[in-house]
């Protein structure tokens, strides 16, 4: 997730620009970089670290022009660096884009442009489409863009200036967001409403597969294959502080609805079109290695240790590896035991969780070999493990990990098919069928957010409560320990969470009269034994909010009230199943009157030990 801005028109094209990225800096810190036509030229700035240290630069040596382009990268192909930094140019310095997404087939066009003798500066997807603008400009800019459109697979927002066209901007996007702003004279396009909220709050909302036309006198919006499409403006009602959240009050919340693009954008690139199978090609495992693993110890600390949990079900039951989840706090301290052949995973959302660290070093000076997975490309973890994967999920605000970890566990899920095919554990037909339900997950979790008027309505009704459980069995259970420190972290109400079948070994004595519960019945095989332990704490007279498939409608009959998911796979529960225990957690918070991004004591990286 990067922001984007671009303006043509009369201001002062720096202060615009800049000043638009400021806005959208949460969007992406690790580079930033403008391009501006200035006196028939393309001039470019650009600077790895936070915006300021490109602001420092366009000091010493401004830009002015009549039209820019500008960028904050969240790095996903290629590290933090200046030569990764946007915007990016072809080789005769002619075109300069902006980009956010990801360019799904950049191996096989870097090499179809490298052997057409086209020179590469950076690491990054991007690139190439700057050169394969190049390659395929014929005097035409907008029908070479309508070309380039055709040839690259994936998501993107694309932004173009060009040398020979200096009276025009150009916008593709698809499935990545863009904005148009229209103003008397003047034009913008933005990947977020903030950066321009200072000068329009007329929008065009760019829909997928549109591109547009800016002029200082007007926008043309078109479809990919140049049909002109008519567009109604909408207009922003907003204040500043509302838009740079997306409308949403809260960054949780945005970050809430954005865990189905997040999910889609994890899975995008690593699942083959046919459905066939797994494609990491950022790990090195080949398949010697692969099959030769005979342990895995998942290290990981809070959310990204519940991931961990669910790691730990899905590879086990998929690939038959025996999976140990650690918290990395205790890990060192214990003198693990490995094998020659034990791989070692860390997650971290940030990358820079200081007991992870720790952890994943001391297990590299073992020789074990560790696999990140870690949100943030240029971080410490994605840096010194062995292989990495990155989760796509963006920029994460809110101190409590919603999209992160939804990210994470997809990250675990492809990892579990990977190994489980290649070790002859799947046939083709099981790897086709999970990778189905995998890639359905992004509009389940679509349909599963409806259910935020129920859970808020709940949430009030139970707002002075001083204790919550969370029961499940099995992968619910790892759902409800999750589902147990939202509350706890946001809403400062005491939450547990128990294995549900452990409820008679001594959690019942807390069962009373009116406390909420919790109960996940996901799992078909586990399904009557956890009904049976609902009726448990229902005798005790506790308040059951029970939460199942669509279509189990005899839980009714046991619980107060029940959440309904659409159906996926059994193991791909915990996706649907975390997205109302998120939203519960949220508006419990809100009806508190809590700081629900910055919770008391609590901080968004762990960096010390």
């Amino acid at each position: 997730m990067c922001g984007i801005v671009g303006y043509i028109g009369s201001r002062n094209v720096k202060d615009v620009v800049v000043g638009g990225l400021a806005k959208l800096e949460y969007r992406g810190y690790d580079s930033s970089g403008i391009a501006v036509l200035d006196d028939g030229n393309i001039k470019v700035v650009k600077s790895v670290g936070r915006l300021a240290n490109l602001e420092d630069k366009l000091t010493s040596a401004p830009v002015d022009g009549n039209a820019a382009i500008g960028h904050t990268r969240w790095a996903t192909h290629g590290k933090p660096s200046d030569e990764n930094a946007h915007p990016h140019q072809d080789c005769s310095g002619r075109f300069a884009i902006v980009h956010n997404g990801i360019v799904e087939n950049y191996l096989s066009l870097r090499e179809e442009l490298t052997a057409a003798g086209h020179q590469f500066r950076s690491e990054t997807d991007t690139e190439v489409v700057a050169h394969l603008i190049e390659e395929l400009y014929n005097g035409d800019l907008f029908q070479t863009m309508i070309a380039v459109g055709k040839r690259i697979r994936g998501a993107y927002a694309l932004v173009v200036l060009a040398k020979d066209h200096p009276d025009e901007i150009i916008v593709l996007r698809k499935a990545s967001p863009i904005i148009i702003g229209l103003g008397e004279n003047e034009n913008f396009v933005a990947s977020d409403i903030p950066a321009i909220l200072e000068y329009t709050r007329d929008i065009y909302v760019m829909e997928d597969g549109e591109m547009a036309v800016l002029t200082k006198a007007g926008v043309e919006c078109f479809t990919m294959e140049g049909e002109p499409v008519q567009k109604e403006v909408y207009k922003v009602t907003w204040d500043a502080v509302s838009a740079e959240r997306g409308g949403y009050p809260h960054f949780m919340l945005k970050e809430i609805h954005e865990q189905p693009k997040a999910v889609r954008d994890t899975l995008r690139g690593r699942v083959a079109e046919d459905l066939s199978g797994v494609t990491l090609d950022e790990i090195g495992f080949d398949e010697a290695f692969t099959k030769s693993v005979d342990r895995i110890h998942i290290i990981a600390c809070g959310t990204s240790w519940h991931a961990g949990l669910v790691g730990k079900a899905v590879i086990e039951q998929y690939a038959r590896i025996p999976v140990d989840v650690e918290i990395a706090s205790e890990y060192r301290y214990r003198n693990p035991i490995y094998t020659p052949n034990t791989l070692a995973i860390v997650i971290s959302q940030s990358g820079e969780t200081a007991d992870t660290l720790a952890a994943m070093r001391e297990m590299q000076s073992k020789g074990v070999r560790v696999l990140a997975i870690t949100n943030v490309v240029g971080s410490s973890a994605a840096r010194e493990a062995d292989d990495v994967i990155v989760t796509w999920a963006g920029p994460e605000i809110a101190v409590a990990s919603t999209k992160a970890y939804t990210t994470q566990i997809t990250a675990l899920y492809l990892l579990a098919i990977h190994f489980a095919h290649v070790r002859g554990n799947l046939n083709d037909a099981g790897v086709h069928e999970l990778l189905e339900a995998l890639a359905a997950l992004p509009q389940l979790a679509e349909q599963v957010l409806d259910t935020a008027p129920q859970l808020k309505s709940f949430a009030r009704r139970y707002v002075e409560a001083t204790d919550t459980f969370f029961i499940g069995r099995g992968i619910d259970y790892a759902v409800a320990l999750e589902g147990a420190l939202k509350l706890k972290e946001i809403s400062y109400i005491h939450a547990e969470a128990y294995a549900a079948g452990e409820l008679k070994h001594g959690t019942l004595a807390l069962i009373t009269d009116g406390v909420p519960v919790i109960g996940i019945a996901t799992q078909p095989d586990l399904y009557e034994k956890t009904v049976s332990n609902i009726v448990e704490v229902k005798a005790r007279g506790a308040f059951v909010l029970g939460m199942t498939w669509v279509g189990n409608d005899d839980l009714e009959k046991t619980v107060d009230e029940v959440i309904y998911l659409p159906k996926t796979l059994p193991a791909l529960a915990p996706i649907a199943a975390v997205i109302p225990l998120q939203l519960l957690a949220y508006y419990a918070a809100v009806a508190r009157g809590n700081d629900v991004d910055k919770p008391r004591n609590l901080a968004k990286s762990v960096t010390v030990e």
